[in-house]
């Protein structure tokens, strides 16, 4: 079976916007451990406008154009780059609110429908291939973006896989990459540089899992099919918060949520149900079950879910709806998951939440 999977690099618009508006969330925790948050980004061009609001039990203190500086730095966009994160103009639009939050965080802040799914085993992190391996070599060529061949190179980027699955063996028939490029290197020294990355990634994701079986040689390699890009980020397009959804999940062959994951507080039913759902699923396998998709509906005001639907070969080992009532859900709630992704939570939740 032919399956597909795309994954974005930090440098790109929307993925930037989501980092951003994750960060400023980050900061208010650090005054506010059950801050309240709703913010959104969207950037043009060197414009960034943010909208929402935060509200925290003790006024909020933020030097924003600092916060966001900061990021972009990290990110790659530095005076080197064909961005300079230091000249956006920046509209903060963000209302600060000093209040008590129990009524929001307790309860369900909205309407929503959850998704969470888990199937593979560890060498996957419970995710299907084709998007376990599209966020390994993201991973890998964000690090080589900072440190390796590819220093200096990007920030922005794209990432498509398209893979065939046969029972356990798994082959990678092409790797689309765009990624924007320093102006100073040649095309065709980019392009090889590019290649020897790609070839030493898959390298390293065959030793991790011997499911991946094609040679290098044999996958379809296209490389900035376009020609040289080299005006990328908001430069190039523009980006907003919450438009990864079938990345930020587990797709496109698994179904999503109904909301974005990023830009909100951790105790926001969207991702607070998400992870939730997540963890239950790849509870579900390691006791057994082959996969497990759960699906979940809330309503504003009420703990427990309206409606649960549990698809896997193996029985709940504990009643979800005990474990998806919200008030259970938020006595879970750590700060420190801002710092991780869903494709991560395989290990993570193992770690710190059980």
């Amino acid at each position: 079976m032919k399956k597909y999977a795309e994954a974005v690099l930090n440098g790109h618009p929307d993925k930037f916007c989501d980092l951003i508006a994750d960060r400023l969330i980050q900061h208010a925790y650090r005054y506010d451990t059950v801050a309240f948050a709703q913010v959104e980004v969207s950037i043009w061009s060197d414009q960034i406008f943010l909208t929402g609001s935060i509200a925290t039990s003790q006024p909020l203190q933020m030097d924003i154009p600092s916060i966001i500086h900061q990021l972009g730095k990290e990110i790659g966009y530095s005076k080197t780059n064909h961005i300079d994160v230091t000249k956006y103009v920046i509209h903060d639009h963000i209302c600060k609110l000093t209040k008590t939050n129990e009524n929001w965080n307790n309860y369900v802040n909205d309407q929503c429908i959850v998704i969470g799914y888990a199937g593979y085993d560890a060498k996957t992190q419970y995710l299907p291939p084709e998007h376990f391996a599209v966020w390994y070599f993201r991973e890998h060529l964000i690090q080589s973006l900072l440190t390796g061949l590819l220093q200096h190179q990007g920030p922005d980027g794209k990432l498509l896989l398209v893979i065939e699955e046969r029972n356990d063996i798994w082959e990678i028939k092409s790797i689309l990459l765009t990624l924007q490029q320093q102006p100073n290197l040649d095309y065709a020294n980019f392009v090889s540089n590019c290649v020897d990355v790609l070839s030493n990634i898959y390298s390293h994701l065959q030793q991790h899992d011997q499911r991946w079986v094609t040679d290098f040689k044999d996958i379809e390699l296209n490389i900035n099919p376009n020609g040289s890009f080299i005006e990328g980020g908001s430069d190039g397009d523009n980006g907003q918060t919450g438009r990864k959804l079938v990345m930020d999940y587990y797709g496109p062959s698994i179904p999503i949520g109904g909301g974005a994951l990023y830009g909100k507080c951790l105790t926001h039913i969207d991702r607070l149900g998400s992870f939730a759902a997540r963890r239950f699923a790849i509870e579900m396998v390691k006791l057994g079950a082959k996969d497990a998709l759960i699906q979940l509906c809330y309503a504003p005001g009420l703990s427990r879910p309206l409606d649960i639907v549990i698809q896997s070969n193996h029985r709940p080992h504990k009643d979800p709806y005990s474990y998806f009532n919200a008030e259970h859900l938020v006595s879970l709630v750590d700060p420190n998951w801002l710092n991780y992704d869903v494709f991560k939570l395989g290990t993570f939740y193992n770690e710190l939440v059980n």
